[in-house]
């Protein structure tokens, strides 16, 4: 195994759920860490599951393989995800709809749990905005023909990603649980309106940033059975390892932040969590 000393590692009870972690990333691997390594430290601080979403064509592929190759060998069970991002919009085309609709009917019900990243992101315009409201839409389409659930990616686009997924709604093409939106960074009240037609809000790093007032209000605002907790591994290290590359055994930290806000013990938001990642996934 490569060497690697976390500043801060959690030590105690609680089996936890990362709900999002995009463990093939090269970021890993240019640091030498493999997935023995990964998953092995993962077991330790408590992860038994972690689902490895995609973005690309590419990158479900990737997905795939890394939780079909490591499912449970080194103690933490495997999902994964396929979708095309928002700033992979632009390579929409007839070749990539099929392979999703190919793998989406193949594997609906063994390892693949989701349909993403999906969605809007304003922040950068790496493809045009019109493409990419119809790719999104016709990702929620699939998720909606297939019954599965959606990640959803939205960053400085919260209007037209509301709106879209109330015409999904109008026209009678939205699950009752429709997904999870993932490192949500909305307000309160606009999260507000995807908890009342059933989506899990998905909590990351930033949350146990200092000064994050907006992030304790929507944590607060939010139902506990609506709460899951996610690394967005390489990326979003909570502290107190900000500034080092994210990993599934940081989840905790996370959980950490959210028991500390909501009053409760680590041991309740572990399990409740926990168990919103298993219904969120349909895992029983």
């Amino acid at each position: 195994m490569s060497k690697h000393k976390p500043t801060a590692h959690y030590e105690g009870p609680g089996e936890f759920f990362d709900t999002h972690a995009h463990l093939y990333d090269h970021k890993f691997s240019e640091a030498g860490r493999t997935a023995e390594d990964i998953l092995t430290a993962a077991k330790t601080a408590g992860v038994t599951k972690v689902l490895v979403p995609a973005d690309s064509v590419e990158t479900s592929k990737l997905a795939e393989a890394f939780a079909e190759t490591n499912d449970g060998i080194y103690g933490v069970d495997l999902y994964y995800s396929v979708g095309i991002h928002p700033h992979e919009a632009k390579t929409w085309n007839k070749d990539a709809e099929e392979y999703l609709s190919d793998k989406i009917r193949e594997g609906c019900r063994g390892k693949l749990r989701a349909i993403g990243e999906i969605g809007l992101d304003y922040y950068y315009d790496l493809s045009p905005r019109d493409c990419k409201k119809e790719v999104f839409a016709r990702q929620l389409d699939m998720a909606y023909e297939a019954d599965m659930p959606i990640i959803l990616h939205e960053r400085d686009a919260t209007k037209d990603t509301i709106d879209i997924i109330l015409a999904q709604e109008a026209k009678g093409a939205l699950r009752a649980d429709p997904g999870v939106c993932h490192c949500c960074s909305m307000s309160a009240e606009a999260a507000s309106e995807l908890v009342k037609r059933g989506f899990y809000i998905g909590f990351d790093g930033p949350l146990t940033f200092k000064n994050n007032v907006k992030g304790v209000k929507l944590a607060q605002s939010v139902p506990l059975d609506r709460i899951v907790i996610e690394t967005d591994s390489p990326y979003l290290t909570p502290e107190p390892n900000r500034g080092r590359r994210n990993e599934p055994e940081y989840v905790p930290f996370v959980a950490a932040r959210l028991a500390e806000i909501l009053g409760r013990s680590i041991e309740d938001i572990a399990k409740i969590t926990y168990d919103n990642g298993c219904r969120l996934y349909g895992l029983g």
